[in-house]
């Protein structure tokens, strides 16, 4: 390895490490920093860089808080500023970003608070981190517009020989609390926090959908018929498939298709049919 390739792992390994380790991945950093000071210099230049790792790592971590906060908005509000400014950096040191655009990091946070002990009495904050993380997800999806003529096809061809396009960035998340009306309670103020207290209560298992509408990312509590449809279709099933596969939900309402093509249109989860290659 190159002594600049060096010093660049170093650096990063000081931004990204522990407290415990930043102190001799800082020394590694600094030491590598000044094999090319002249020996005169060498301590003032020891001092500078210490200063200037610390402007580094501070502005790291007030980094890793804000893209958080813009991610993860509902976690926030649940566990306070404090709480969630720690899992900010527990997360930068466990999983460092490894990608270049810092707004895609943050994908660990539900598996990172699925392992802390102190938040076990709030069980659903995963779910609701994975309903925001697809949330977040969805903001960068590509644009899609419904292709009606496509629709056609529903007419033309059997059910196993097609199948239905989805708008890109369309989740669901399946969660055995009620994490879908507390992510909309707290984004949409629907349900209202009486009724949300209500569902807490009766802690019922709840399905999310998340989808681009239009240009913005949107959730909305779903049923579990219709929660196995879309998931059917986003991993490629035939309509057919999807359909059958409703049928062995065995909570009500039944799923109703020609409503849900509808409602799909209107909202823009639906992109169009095409025809399953053979």
């Amino acid at each position: 390895m190159s002594n600049l390739a060096a010093q660049q792992n170093a650096l990063l390994h000081t931004l990204f490490s522990s407290p415990v380790q930043r102190s001799q991945n800082a020394t590694n950093f600094i030491a590598l920093k000044a094999i090319n000071t002249p020996s005169r210099g060498q301590k003032d230049h020891i001092k500078f860089q210490e200063r200037g790792l610390q402007v580094y790592h501070a502005n790291a971590q007030v980094a890793a808080i804000r893209n958080l906060q813009a991610a993860y908005p509902v976690i926030e509000q649940l566990v306070g500023g404090e709480a969630f400014a720690l899992l900010a950096r527990d997360l930068w040191h466990q999983f460092p970003p490894t990608r270049g655009d810092a707004a895609q990091w943050g994908a660990e946070l539900a598996l990172l608070i699925s392992s802390i002990a102190e938040l076990k009495t709030e069980p659903y904050l995963s779910d609701v981190a994975r309903i925001e993380w697809a949330l977040h997800q969805a903001a960068t999806a590509a644009d899609a517009e419904l292709d009606v003529s496509s629709l056609a096809l529903l007419t033309t061809h059997d059910p196993d020989a097609i199948t239905l396009q989805l708008t890109p960035g369309t989740h669901i998340v399946n969660s055995s609390y009620p994490a879908a009306s507390i992510t909309t309670a707290h984004l949409y103020e629907n349900p209202s926090f009486e009724e949300l207290q209500a569902e807490l209560r009766k802690c019922s298992p709840e399905s999310a959908l998340i989808w681009r509408q239009g240009f913005r990312p949107s959730v909305a509590l779903c049923t579990s018929a219709d929660a196995v449809f879309i998931q059917n279709l986003l991993d490629g099933a035939s309509l057919a498939s999807a359909l059958d596969a409703t049928e062995t939900v065995g909570t009500a309402p039944a799923f109703d298709f020609n409503t849900w093509l509808t409602q799909s249109a209107q909202s823009g989860l639906l992109m169009g049919a095409k025809l399953l290659s053979t």
